[in-house]
């Protein structure tokens, strides 16, 4: 099962798509939803294994949890509210509510209520690697972003925060570990902790011009963040607060046409952004107020503002507070109907320009603290290319923007999901104390999508020994019984020396010498034995590795050790690249 295909696959947004369809490892059921053929599911398979071997390295134990869960362990952390339509909620035969899992933080959370009890059974680190299900709004990008998908996920259980973050280490260096034994190079950077929620989380990026996320890079530091969490240095002018001026800007509602209308920089002015959201139970108007020339960051300012679900604002809520769309400020509003968050920077900058909250109107010379106050303070904007990387002392040091796909993330929970679920156990002093949980997943089919965009050439994938379904691709060109014999024989042998071998011994009516060729360099096998008359002829077998394209005839009683060497060559590179792979560092 898995023919190749010789054409592209029309609807493929990315090559992975395109050469994973063609190459026979993939086939699309519905929309995110894919069958793993034979070539795909050894790859996967193996992807697994290294997973497998990683976890149980740092003291992992491997479970099995459901995909289906009762909704009340998800009403209990909260989850079955705040997470949107992603989250399949269903009913049973029983009308009982249930949920197709995205993840397993409740479940774990249960066996920790049943199964832990003292201070002296942690450290426990327990895994798995199963089933998941999200019901994306847009999978696209064929294993990048889908609906069904295999995950490994772990979580750790300590007694202690300092417990949580010796795992939490632990598996910053494993996931490290995992790319470097997959040949897929990745890179950590902080991130938001989302619907998760927690204290800390990393993401491990591969990094691509395709990517979804955006990644603010130092190269001299080697500060790494995602743009939902990106910070940066902010400059600002100080100066002696003036008064305070109403000035007719008529029709000037955004920041450019203010900006060129009074002659100063973007720099100069304030920006009002309104948004909509329930905070602590209530409905509210959310003005947020950043620089002129810096754009709001809506994750941190949903962080910031403990919504779960932000959307802009409407026209009608925006006056419902006072304040006159394309001429407002927190000057004069209703501040009971609405929550004011300002950009730190703001507070420190005086003197902007700001809206009068009055039609064709602005204020001149605007200063933060005397001519209005916020509820909160904080860094809500986001960073952007060319701006000073926020851990380096030297003013040089540059922010610049990356795209990535997210690979695997980690995240301290600490007691969010146990608290909720009730999960306590007794510490030394005989107190009941909340465990204290971390989370850690990482994707299997998303690993191998990666590794197609990271190694493909114009002939096809070029996956490395590690996840290529088979180390070596024996093509008999079956010209006479002779050669068929030598094919068979050299097959037996290289499976009884533990060799991973896939024999293509398609009849030349089915398949063409030059089909053959073509469908061993698509699907990517790291090394191609070619037998045939000819080859005979001159000596033995054809030998060639995918990676270089160089050939050479090898005796046919030497092809066995001769392939042994080269697979040895190859996994002794991932080995030493496994070896220093990156590890934490404070």
């Amino acid at each position: 099962m898995g023919r190749t295909q010789k054409e592209d696959v029309k609807d493929a947004e990315i090559i992975s798509h395109n050469l994973l369809i063609r190459g026979g490892y993939i086939r699309q059921l519905a929309a995110g939803i894919f069958s793993y053929m034979h070539l795909g599911q050894r790859s996967l398979k193996k992807i697994e294994q290294i997973l497998r071997e990683e976890m149980n390295r740092i003291g992992g134990v491997e479970i099995c949890m459901p995909v289906v869960h009762p909704a009340d362990i998800w009403k209990k952390t909260r989850r079955w509210h705040d997470i949107d339509d992603s989250l399949v909620r269903f009913q049973d035969r029983g009308e009982r509510d249930m949920v197709l899992a995205m993840t397993h933080e409740e479940v774990v959370a249960e066996l920790c209520r049943t199964e832990i009890n003292s201070y002296r059974q942690f450290p426990k680190l327990v895994y798995q690697i199963y089933t998941k299900f999200r019901d994306e709004a847009r999978p696209r990008a064929g294993l990048i972003r889908v609906r069904e998908f295999t995950m490994k996920d772990s979580y750790s259980l300590d007694a202690t925060w300092e417990g949580l973050e010796k795992q939490y280490i632990a598996h910053y260096d494993a996931y490290f570990r995992i790319g470097a034994r997959a040949a897929l190079p990745l890179v950590a950077v902080l991130s938001d902790t989302g619907m998760m929620g927690g204290r800390v989380a990393h993401e491990f990026m591969y990094l691509t011009p395709i990517g979804e996320d955006t990644i603010y890079i130092c190269d001299e530091s080697g500060y790494r963040a995602n743009k939902e969490v990106a910070t940066f240095k902010k400059t600002f002018v100080e100066e002696a607060p003036q008064p305070l001026q109403k000035v007719h800007t008529p029709a000037k509602k955004t920041i450019d046409e203010l900006a060129e209308f009074l002659n100063v920089e973007a720099s100069r002015t304030a920006k009002a952004v309104f948004m909509y959201g329930v905070i602590e139970g209530e409905e509210k108007v959310i003005l947020a107020v950043v620089r002129g020339d810096m754009e709001l960051n809506t994750i941190k300012l949903q962080k910031h503002c403990k919504s779960d679900q932000l959307r802009p604002a409407t026209e009608d809520e925006i006056k419902s507070i006072g304040a006159v769309p394309g001429y407002a400020s927190p000057i004069g509003i209703d501040r009971s109907k609405a929550l004011v968050i300002v950009d730190d920077l703001i507070v420190k900058s005086n003197n902007l320009v700001a809206g009068a909250n009055e039609v064709d109107y602005h204020y001149e010379n605007v200063c933060y603290d005397r001519d209005y106050t916020a509820d909160m303070v904080e860094d809500i904007v986001s960073a952007y290319d060319g701006a000073t990387c926020p851990i380096s002392d030297n003013p040089d040091h540059k922010l610049r923007s990356v795209r990535g796909i997210e690979v695997g993330n980690i995240f301290q929970l600490g007691s969010k999901y146990t608290n909720g679920m009730g999960a306590r156990f007794m510490d030394e002093n005989g107190r009941e104390q909340d465990i204290i949980m971390g989370s850690y997943g990482i994707g299997v089919g998303r690993i191998l999508a990666c590794l197609v965009e990271e190694y493909q050439d114009e002939r096809g994938i070029r996956l490395p020994i590690s996840i290529a379904p088979y180390e070596v691709i024996l093509v008999s060109l079956q010209d006479n019984e002779e050669v068929i014999g030598h094919a068979e024989s050299l097959y037996e042998q290289m499976q009884a020396a533990g060799i991973d071998i896939l024999l293509d011994d398609r009849h030349k009516k089915v398949a063409s010498p030059g089909i053959k060729f073509g469908d061993a360099d698509l699907i990517g096998i790291p090394i191609r034995l070619t037998i045939s008359k000819r080859s005979l002829k001159n000596g033995g077998l054809e030998f060639k590795v995918r990676d270089s394209g160089e050939s050479e005839i090898i005796p046919v009683e030497q092809v066995v050790e001769k392939v042994q060497a080269e697979i040895a060559r190859q996994f002794a590179e991932i080995k030493a690249a496994t070896e220093g792979a990156e590890k934490w560092q404070e």
